[in-house]
């Protein structure tokens, strides 16, 4: 009996030291891998900032750019995950040790993890080495490409001191409006589509500023809906080569359009531009070129960019937690630009991870609550938790900043609100989501009150839910 028992152990054993030891072999190679990836991506960096600081005319030049910039984003986005794995991963082992639990099932989930993270690794490398590979033309062509003005590079420390991405449709749109019209008749009508909030005005903002476009034409002016509709359009339209941005928030009749751009090819000099910028997908039909689509950014993409904001100039090298922190709150903002700057503000104010713990649980009350989709949608929401008020308090639908009968409401920053420094007021008072930093320095404002009973909308139930409620 003594030698069986004996003979089991010892295989057990030899078992358990084989599986160290392919563990340890499977973290080197994971390690050499990150490494690899982390040279990689600092390589189609340097490419991807050098060819951000020129002029790219040529169409295929920005799809390959455009590409790079894909590559690039998943690259970081794999890196960030791999390490935040690794960090859950020694926390969950010495939680186990520590409570003197069963290794075998922490060694189970750490192979589990390990393989996939070895998998992400693996595909995020060979798809960053074919784009190094097949960089050297792209490289040798950007060099013959004019150079344009930077700014110095401490105005880059935060990343909401400029305009993050769209390189790439900025430089379409800046070629579309430096060539010549397709008809030498009539002004080019170039459409701008994206959804809500998505950066069209900014975008539009930045190219308006752009040298080459303000030394292009002779004046810019810009309209909304509603002067459109009751601005004779004689009196504003001005003789000489004029560029006029349209900004519409619903569909606009044909024959409205028709006499405005007749006034238009009429009055406007030869080589004028018009851009329509609006979320409404049937405008299209307005455009004499293709129209510049302006899309969410990816996961990936997002994920960069709220690390960047949130860390601001700190090294989130130095602070692998913080990091993983970041990612964990960043895959559930849902690609919200206001959010994002929101809660990055809020971050960057107070690096301590027990501080950005209480942020994402708070924030975790707030997806619970369906509150962003609410907000998208202009429904009054009850923001009672986070203000951390004793009264109800209720968020008011969005409103233009240029609402004179709230000049003198007192003003109260989101993030303060978040923070819980925010001292509120006895009665209504005006929330301040977001303040750009950049043109068109918009503010994102929304009334808040203090009420004690009001209807809002319940988030919808599945009739299975309400069966067995």
């Amino acid at each position: 009996m003594e030698v069986v028992v004996s003979s089991i152990a010892g295989d057990m054993v030899n078992r358990f030291i084989s599986f160290i030891i392919k563990k340890y072999n499977s973290q080197v190679n994971l390690d050499e891998k990150m490494e690899r990836l982390q040279q990689l991506l600092h390589r189609v960096h340097m490419v991807v900032e050098e060819a951000e600081g020129r002029h790219l005319t040529n169409s295929r030049m920005l799809l390959e750019l455009k590409k790079l910039c894909d590559a690039m984003y998943r690259g970081y986005h794999v890196l960030d995950t791999a390490k935040s794995r690794a960090l859950r991963i020694l926390r969950i082992e010495e939680e186990e040790v520590s409570s003197s639990g069963s290794s075998i099932h922490s060694f189970r989930s750490t192979r589990s993890s390990a393989a996939a993270a070895y998998h992400e690794l693996q595909s995020a490398l060979d798809n960053l080495e074919t784009m190094v590979s097949n960089m050297a033309e792209f490289v040798l062509l950007l060099g013959g490409c004019e150079r344009m003005f930077r700014s110095p590079y401490d105005a880059y420390l935060y990343a909401d001191n400029f305009m993050f991405g769209r390189h790439v449709e900025k430089q379409q749109i800046i070629n579309i409006l430096l060539h010549d019209n397709p008809s030498p008749s009539a002004p080019t009508v170039l459409p701008i589509i994206g959804a809500g909030r998505v950066g069209k005005k900014t975008l539009v903002a930045h190219v308006c500023n752009n040298q080459k476009v303000l030394s292009h034409f002779s004046s810019i002016l810009h309209l909304n809906g509603e002067s459109f509709r009751r601005t004779e359009h004689e009196a504003f339209i001005q003789a000489g080569r004029s560029l006029v941005v349209v900004e519409f928030t619903s569909d606009v009749d044909d024959d409205a359009w028709q006499k405005f751009y007749s006034s238009a090819a009429a009055h406007m000099g030869r080589g004028s531009k018009i851009i329509i910028i609006t979320k409404v997908q049937k405008l299209t039909r307005f455009g004499t070129v293709r129209p510049v689509c302006l899309n969410s950014f990816s996961p990936e993409e997002y994920s960069y960019l709220f690390k960047v904001l949130a860390f601001g100039s700190t090294n989130p090298e130095e602070h692998p937690q913080l990091a993983s922190i970041a990612k964990d709150i960043s895959g559930v903002l849902g690609g919200s630009m206001i959010t994002a700057n929101v809660y990055a503000h809020v971050l960057r104010k107070n690096q301590s991870a027990t501080f950005w713990l209480s942020v994402w649980k708070k924030y975790n009350n707030v997806v619970r609550s369906n509150l962003w989709h609410l907000m998208d949608k202009d429904h009054p929401i009850d923001i009672s938790n986070i203000a951390s008020s004793p009264t109800p308090l209720r968020l008011m639908p969005p409103h233009s900043e240029n609402d004179r009968s709230r000049k003198d409401l007192p003003k109260i920053m989101f993030g303060d609100l978040i923070a819980g420094s925010a001292i509120l007021p006895k009665e209504e008072f005006e929330l301040v989501a977001w303040e750009s930093r950049i043109p068109p320095y918009k503010k994102f404002l929304n009334l808040a009150k203090f009420l004690d009973e009001m209807n809002l909308p319940q988030p919808a139930v599945s009739p299975r839910k309400k069966r067995r409620r």
